[in-house]
């Protein structure tokens, strides 16, 4: 049993790295084919682009594991049934259960480093690698002149060359508005060709250029009065300062977002929200019934006196007399009276309703936030028991395939991960609005892979493989029924 055991986990390894730089080198193309154009002409240092790419390997590792795994298992037990070796371990009597649960083992060994990955190293490369991306959105586009095309990316400085070859610093027809002096002060130099000389630490270059022309007004002093200066040149060098140009790196800070933050993190900042949510109810609670309570040291002096019709030409009999009124605090009370305590009472209702609203939108983005928190605290434990599951699934699976090639067993692979994660981002898109759960929706794929898994090593179990199908055992069923009629 142990060799067996042996030569089942010898066969893993291989097509679990094999496929595993596959997927790597994949995702790899597509992130360089999306983001490229996005870094390119900007004179990102290649070191830059180098430690961005490493960053970005974290979440394409969470993404290519799973599905290694799955290929892995199919390629191992596929091979098996394929080459009759299984038909000869059942022979001898050994389980499925037997011979299965070694590879089980090593499944929950990659859950946990899996586990690990996803709630340490993941957060820790995504916050890297958004300030890298921050920094480099950032830059402003490097020196690059085009032929034909006036160039203003240098302050005070609009460049035109008439020619440049590709990958040389030589220039021709060279034409340099120089602002320096201001717009009225402007000077023009032209050259028949020049060349750029980058300086060491890239904060600038030097155009030499040859065989020229200078133009520039000269202001006037005193009695003198301004003259147009025309300077020739053999040789001219024109300094220009690119510290603009040069990447630099922004201090780490120290807000994070929920794919920034580790685990841990994000279930202190749960607790805590959950606790000012609970604790924010109780006291609306309580100032709503406060609003609501009667105030027991209200009385008549508070309100204003009722007006004499003797003295006060104004006075009505509604000044003077009770108003009858169904509402029992009004009872007693004349209409200046009663219009006193309605408009107090509207003015209260209102600050209610206003400390109502207010508490209420605090409450849901509170509540919001503790759903979104919690949505990525399960999928990062989901996504790595995925792999556990993937491995139930892949053995059954490929003994149930046997003579399977490369492409159906890579075909089979794809549909079964694509339903998986499709699931799952539904999911988180169901549970980020509180249309579910946050544990419903991250663990729903899960889930269903688990039935999926159970069917299938049922299948294997009792290999219904040798079997009529089941709608042809159902018909048959049906018809003796009906013979024996």
């Amino acid at each position: 049993m142990k060799r067996l055991h042996w030569i089942i986990l010898r066969r893993l390894p291989g097509p679990f790295l094999g496929w595993l730089g596959t997927l790597m080198f994949l995702l790899v193309m597509q992130f360089l084919i999306r983001w490229l154009p996005e870094i390119a002409g900007k004179g990102i240092p290649v070191t830059v682009i180098l430690e961005l790419i490493v960053y970005n390997l974290a979440y394409m590792v969470v993404l290519a594991v799973p599905m290694s795994v799955l290929l892995a298992a199919l390629m191992t037990f596929g091979g098996l049934a394929e080459s009759q070796y299984y038909a000869v371990i059942k022979s001898t009597g050994i389980s499925f259960s037997q011979l299965i649960w070694p590879t089980l083992i090593v499944g929950l060994l990659v859950t946990g480093g899996m586990m690990y990955f996803n709630n340490i190293m993941l957060p820790e490369a995504n916050h890297r690698a958004s300030l890298l991306w921050k920094d480099i959105r950032t830059k402003r586009p490097g020196f690059d002149l085009q032929p034909g095309v006036f160039y203003s990316g240098v302050d005070d400085y609009s460049i035109l060359v008439g020619d440049r070859p590709e990958g040389t610093n030589r220039l021709y027809d060279v034409t340099i508005y120089d602002y320096t002096q201001g717009r009225n002060q402007q000077a023009v130099i032209k050259a028949s060709h020049g060349r750029l000389q980058p300086s060491a630490t890239g904060e600038s270059i030097t155009l030499i250029l040859f065989n020229g022309e200078m133009h520039r007004p000269r202001p006037g002093s005193g009695q003198r009065t301004s003259r147009y200066e025309r300077l020739s040149f053999d040789r001219h060098q024109l300094r220009l300062d690119l510290s603009e140009f040069v990447f630099e790196r922004s201090e780490e800070g120290d807000r994070r977002s929920d794919r920034t933050m580790p685990t841990s993190t994000m279930v202190h900042i749960v607790d805590s929200l959950a606790t000012q949510r609970d604790s924010q109810i109780v006291s609306l609670h309580s100032n709503l019934v406060d609003y609501i309570r009667l105030d027991p040291d209200l009385s008549l002096s508070d309100l204003p006196e009722p007006r004499n019709p003797a003295t006060d030409a104004n006075a009505t009999a509604l000044d003077t007399a009770a108003v009858p009124t169904p509402y029992a605090g009004l009872r007693g009370l004349t209409a200046s009276q009663q219009h006193v305590v309605a408009g107090n009472a509207l003015q209260e209702a209102r600050s209610a309703q206003s400390s109502a609203r207010s508490a209420s939108r605090t409450l849901e983005w509170k509540t919001k936030r503790i759903q979104r928190y919690r949505v990525e605290i399960y999928k990062k434990f989901s996504i790595a028991v995925a792999c556990l599951i993937f491995m139930f699934i892949g053995a059954p699976l490929g003994l149930s395939i046997r003579r399977g090639g490369l492409a159906t067993i890579g075909a089979v692979a794809l549909g079964i991960f694509m339903f998986y994660w499709v699931t799952l981002v539904q999911g988180e898109k169901l549970a980020d609005r509180g249309l579910l759960e946050p544990w419903v929706g991250m663990w729903i794929a899960n889930a269903i892979m688990v039935v999926v898994g159970l069917w299938l090593v049922t299948y294997v179990i009792l290999d219904l493989r040798a079997t009529p199908p089941l709608r042809t055992r159902l018909w048959l069923w049906i018809k003796s029924i009906f013979s024996r009629s």
